[in-house]
């Protein structure tokens, strides 16, 4: 009987992932669910041929260059890669993949959510009941604004931004968007979308500014103190791309002056760690890196990594390859 191929998986998945990945590998999945030590990934590294990780786990260049290394694949479960430094893995000779496209509908969604969350103050108006502190209705409580008529820009146009824009429209929205390259003409006709030349300009004229670009060095901070004093008075920020892409403490701040009304974040600087000062801003809307979260994407997401390994140990070029 030939040996089958060890697969170290980081967290737990789907069950029917589970399940396609136990019949057909020698897989260890990570039962207590709690993200691996650097040691353990150091292990993994020796011992397995393959690691399915996640973004709980940082893959860097120091791992990659393990000595004694056994694993050729890292599948990684999400589309985003800024967990993993990619061009060490291109230099051990490590193929790195992602599952781009099975998490856009779920992540556009909740985009959408946080925007109405934020516009219409629902996070306070939830913890004024729960807290026992409504005193019943009245003209002038928790007034918000509708999207209706509102411009929605957003900051880099991949798939999960031109979903958001499909929404948004539904909502009676108008869409501008700030990326490297423009979308295809007929994907701007299609979503109503106008391109501005830079991020400045977009900030001033969006009332609602959802981020859609990749984590990494060349994001870090990309929203900071410059950006958001360029932002239309009272517009709304959305993040439910990366925590590093914006500068927490100056998005503070400018919810303390107003500049900022209110922000819907999935994502954060030190994630699980959410800022004491973002907990105390009565007008953000937070929630636990949730953009995926349906069973279909997740179980999709899982489903396209174990293509990839599959294609990967048959020989056959990667269908997500990124590194």
């Amino acid at each position: 009987m030939t040996a089958r191929h060890r697969v170290r998986v980081t967290r737990r998945l789907p069950e029917a992932v589970e399940a396609r990945l136990a019949a057909q590998y020698d897989v260890v999945v990570n039962q207590p669910d709690i993200a691996l030590s650097a040691t353990e990934l150091r292990d993994a590294m020796r011992e397995f041929d393959a690691i399915l990780p996640t973004i709980t786990d940082r893959i860097d260049a120091d791992l990659l260059a393990t000595s004694g290394r056994r694993a050729a694949l890292i599948a990684n479960y999400g589309a985003g890669v800024d967990h993993i430094d990619l061009a060490a893995a291109r230099a051990a000779g490590i193929a790195v993949s992602n599952t781009p496209g099975a998490l856009t509908e779920a992540t556009a969604e909740l985009a959408i959510l946080l925007m109405l969350m934020a516009a219409r103050r629902a996070g306070e108006g939830e913890r004024e009941l729960r807290a026992g502190e409504w005193t019943g209705w009245r003209p002038t409580h928790l007034v918000g604004q509708s999207l209706d008529g509102c411009t929605l820009g957003l900051i880099g146009f991949g798939r999960i931004a031109q979903g958001t824009a499909a929404r948004a429209r539904g909502l009676g929205m108008r869409i501008l968007y700030f990326s490297r390259s423009p979308a295809a003409t007929e994907i701007e006709a299609a979503l109503g979308a106008s391109r501005v030349d830079t991020a400045e300009a977009l900030m001033a004229e969006a009332d609602v500014v959802s981020l859609h670009i990749p984590g990494g060095r060349a994001t870090h901070h990309f929203v900071d103190a410059v950006l958001l004093a360029k932002a239309k008075p009272g517009a709304i920020l959305v993040n439910t791309a990366r925590g590093s892409v914006v500068d927490e403490a100056a998005l503070v701040a400018a919810l303390a002056e107003g500049r900022i009304a209110a922000a819907g974040l999935d994502v954060y600087e030190n994630e699980p760690t959410v800022s004491a000062a973002l907990l105390a801003s009565p007008r953000t809307v937070l929630l636990p890196h949730l953009g995926s979260a349906t069973k279909g994407a997740r179980e999709a997401m899982g489903m396209q990594a174990v293509d990839n390994l599959d294609a990967f140990f048959a020989g056959r070029a990667l269908p997500d390859r990124v590194a």
